[in-house]
C-alpha cells in the first residue's frame, strides 16, 4: 500500500479518535455540571427552609428512632437518604410526625421532572393561553393580553393603540404577569379616562411598567360563603391532581385565604391555607408563612373547622376533566374561585406546583400510599435535566 495512503488513514483515525474523546469529555463535563447545578439547587432550598425553620415559634427535634425510620423509608422507596430539614420543619409546624412527608428538595430535583415534561412548562403554563387550553370552563372576563410583546383581545391580534383604547374606563380589574407564580405582580386597579388608580399612571404607562407577557382581567365576583372568609381577596380552592393514563385522581384540596385588606390569597404572599376534607368542609387549622401556624380563625373571625366550601365536589370534577387536556403533565395544581351562582371559575393552573404539606399533611398520603406513588414516579425519566 502506498505510504501516503497509509499516512492519510492513520491521520484520519487520529482525528476521529480525538473527536470521540472530545465528545466523551464534553459529556462527562456536562454530567458533572448538571450534578453541580442540582447540588446548588438543593443547598439553596435547604438554606431557605432552615431560615423558615428558625422563625418557627416551636421547634420539635426528631428523635433518633424517627430519623432512622425516615431514612429507612426513603432508602427503600427511592434508593437513597434524604435531608431531614423538611421533616423537622413540618413536624415542628403541624405537631404531626410522618416519614411520608415529601422533602421539597427531592421533589423539585427528582420528582417533578419525572411527572411533568419540563421543556413544555412555560408555554403551557402561560396564563394567556388558558382560554385556548380550557375553552369549556368559566374563566374571568379578559380585556387584553400581552404575549411576547403582542397585544390580543378576544383572542385576536390588536395594536398597542387599540389595546389602550379598550382600557380607558374599567372598574375592578386585575392586572398580572402571565408567566409568574406565587402572586408576583398581581395588582387590583380601576381605570377612568385612561388614568389608573395605581400612582395615577396612565394605562399606557402601566403597560410599559409590566413590559410584556401580562393579562388584564375583570375581578371575580365570588360566592358569599367564599367572600366571608376575607372580603378583600378572591379566596381560592387549590387542588393537586395526578393523571395515570385516563384516570385522574385528586391528591388533595386546600383553601387559600387572604389576610385582612390584602388582594392576594397565596401563602407565599401572606395568606393562609387550610385542608379541605373529602366532605367539602375545612379542617381545624390553617397555616401561613413560617411562624403563622395552627390558625383557627380568619382575620374576619370565621372559625375554620367544619366551615363548608360551596360547590367543592363540582370543582374537583372540573379539575379532573381539565387535566385530560394536558398531555405533557401528570401532576397539576389548580386554582378555582366559586362564583356567586356557585359555578366553579377557573383562575389558573400550575405545572410546577409547590406541595401544601403544612396544611394538608404528607402530600401523597400515608406511607403505603406514598411508597406506591414514588414507585410510579421513579419509573419515568427525569426531564428536569439541564433545567435548574
Amino acid at each position: 500500500m502506498d505510504s501516503s495512503i497509509m499516512l492519510t488513514n492513520v491521520t484520519t483515525k487520529r482525528v476521529f479518535l480525538h473527536l470521540y474523546l472530545l465528545v466523551q469529555i464534553k459529556m462527562i463535563l456536562q454530567v458533572l455540571f448538571d450534578k453541580f447545578k442540582k447540588w446548588v439547587s438543593l443547598q439553596s432550598l435547604a438554606n431557605e427552609l432552615r431560615g423558615k425553620y428558625h422563625k418557627l415559634l416551636i421547634k420539635r427535634p426528631l428523635s433518633r428512632a424517627q430519623k432512622q425510620e425516615i431514612q429507612n423509608f426513603y432508602k427503600k422507596t427511592i434508593g437513597h437518604k434524604v435531608p431531614l430539614i423538611w421533616h423537622k420543619f413540618l413536624y415542628s409546624r403541624t405537631t404531626i410526625y410522618s416519614p411520608a412527608y415529601i422533602p421539597v428538595g427531592v421533589y423539585r430535583t427528582e420528582m417533578i421532572g419525572r411527572l411533568n415534561n419540563f421543556a413544555m412548562m412555560e408555554a403551557y403554563a402561560d396564563k394567556n393561553v388558558s382560554e385556548q387550553l380550557f375553552p369549556d370552563v368559566v374563566q374571568p372576563k379578559t380585556y387584553v393580553k400581552n404575549i411576547h410583546g403582542h397585544f390580543y383581545a378576544n383572542n385576536k391580534a390588536i395594536s398597542r393603540e387599540e389595546a389602550i383604547a379598550l382600557c380607558q374606563n374599567i372598574e375592578n380589574a386585575i392586572i398580572k404577569p402571565s408567566l409568574s407564580t406565587r402572586g408576583a405582580g398581581v395588582r387590583k386597579i380601576n381605570i377612568e379616562h385612561g388614568i389608573t388608580d395605581h400612582k395615577g399612571l396612565r394605562i399606557e404607562q402601566l403597560f410599559d411598567q409590566y413590559g410584556q407577557d401580562f393579562i388584564l382581567q375583570a375581578c371575580i365576583e365570588q360566592h358569599d360563603a367564599m367572600r366571608a372568609l376575607n372580603p378583600s381577596s378572591v379566596n381560592t380552592i387549590r387542588l393537586l391532581t395526578y393523571r395515570n393514563d385516563m384516570d385522574v385522581k385528586l391528591i388533595y384540596g386546600v383553601i387559600r385565604i387572604g389576610r385582612e385588606g390584602t388582594v392576594i390569597d397565596n401563602e407565599s404572599a401572606g395568606g393562609i391555607s387550610a385542608r379541605i376534607e373529602t366532605n367539602g368542609t375545612l379542617a381545624k387549622y390553617a397555616f401561613g408563612s413560617a411562624g403563622t401556624d395552627l390558625v383557627e380563625k380568619t382575620d374576619c373571625g370565621i372559625t375554620l373547622e367544619g366551615y363548608p366550601i360551596p360547590s367543592y365536589a363540582q370543582v374537583v370534577d372540573t379539575a379532573k376533566r381539565l387535566h385530560l387536556n394536558l398531555p405533557h403533565f401528570n401532576i397539576a395544581a389548580w386554582d378555582f374561585a366559586v362564583g356567586k351562582d356557585g359555578e366553579p371559575i377557573f383562575v389558573e393552573w400550575n405545572a410546577n406546583p409547590d406541595l401544601s404539606q403544612s396544611a394538608f399533611g404528607p402530600a401523597f398520603g400515608n406511607e403505603e400510599q406514598t411508597a406506591q406513588m414514588l414507585k410510579e414516579i421513579y419509573k419515568h425519566k427525569n426531564t428536569r435535566h439541564r433545567n435548574w
